[in-house]
């Protein structure tokens, strides 16, 4: 069953990745929006989702709508930046909301 989410698992461990990386540095510098905030929500939602899917929950289509809302807002924070590090995060939180959206309930 699990080979069901596969792409999905691979979109949140790349968003979780690529959320990190945001987030990291974004370390000390000013924000005129959520991004770092929506970073460490959507890391701790695709951290999440991977283990719902990994343990074929009940709840994994539930979760997997969830996260696709959480790295929607990121993408959206992350993409008022100019940061390369930001826009690499935000088209990464896209394409793990396509993939989660899949799978939501």
């Amino acid at each position: 069953m699990v080979a069901n989410y596969e792409s999905c698992i691979k979109a949140c461990q790349q968003c979780f990745i690529d959320c990190q990386n945001c987030l990291a540095e974004m370390a000390g510098k000013e924000s005129m929006n959520d991004c770092p905030q929506c970073c460490i929500q959507c890391i701790e939602a695709c951290l999440v989702c991977i283990k719902f899917m990994v343990s074929d929950s009940a709840f994994s289509k539930a979760y997997c709508g969830l996260c696709a809302e959480v790295c929607e807002w990121c993408a959206q924070q992350c993409n008022q930046h100019e940061h390369e590090h930001c826009k690499v995060c935000a088209a990464s939180c896209l394409v793990c909301a396509e993939e989660c959206r899949k799978h939501a309930a």
